[in-house]
């Protein structure tokens, strides 16, 4: 019986590593522990900036759309409000795209919100 030598499964998974890291600047790149380091580091951010991105894009069109509707007179809460009791099914998304893109659509959307509204 012989023993079991694993060289080659280190070196295939050290030359996965380092393969994965190519771009990384200095020994990040060359060297297997630096590379793995900050490999994980970059996955940790990567898997917690795919959520973050949402909420930033969400943010924004918030924005969007209140500096749109204050140019109609009317603040944004008081207008997403008024949307849902209209019934008007837009996302957040469509509706800054629609402020930004289409400013006539967007109007004819604020006017049909502002209809419902209770003064």
């Amino acid at each position: 019986m012989s023993r079991v030598k694993r060289g080659t499964l280190t070196r295939k998974r050290h030359k996965a590593t380092l393969k994965e890291a190519k771009g990384f600047v200095g020994g990040r790149h060359r060297l297997f522990r630096s590379a793995k380091e900050t490999l994980m580091r970059a996955k940790r951010y990567a898997y917690r900036d795919r959520r973050v991105r949402k909420r930033e894009f969400r943010t924004l069109w918030i924005a969007r759309i209140n500096a749109a509707v204050r140019e109609q007179g009317i603040t944004y809460s008081r207008f997403v409000a008024a949307a849902k009791a209209a019934g008007l099914a837009l996302d957040r998304r469509s509706l800054a795209e629609l402020a930004i893109r289409d400013r006539a659509a967007f109007d004819q959307v604020v006017a049909a919100a502002r209809a419902t509204q209770i003064p």
